[in-house]
């Protein structure tokens, strides 16, 4: 089984939704409330805390050789694509 996060660092859906409504501007705390950034998730160290292997890709080629990669391993596998 391969899990795949998709990590943006922020709550996304509530940026568009605050853009819904007509917000333009927000300020500095409104915006930290908005990002996961600090401190940023580790999805990795959090997986393999629970005996999961994992790896982060930070590019489309990056993501493809890995998990072209992990389809051919047996056991759960955590991967990480930083968008």
């Amino acid at each position: 089984m391969v899990t795949i996060i998709f990590a943006n660092r922020a709550y996304a859906i509530l940026q568009a939704e605050m853009r819904n409504v007509g917000v333009t501007a927000i300020g500095a705390n409104v915006r930290r409330m908005l990002e996961l950034e600090q401190p940023s998730l580790d999805w990795i160290s959090i997986a393999r805390g629970m005996g999961v292997e994992a790896a982060r890709a930070e590019s489309c080629e990056e993501f493809s050789d890995l998990l072209d990669s992990v389809l051919l391993r047996h056991g759960p596998f955590l991967i990480e694509a930083v968008i």
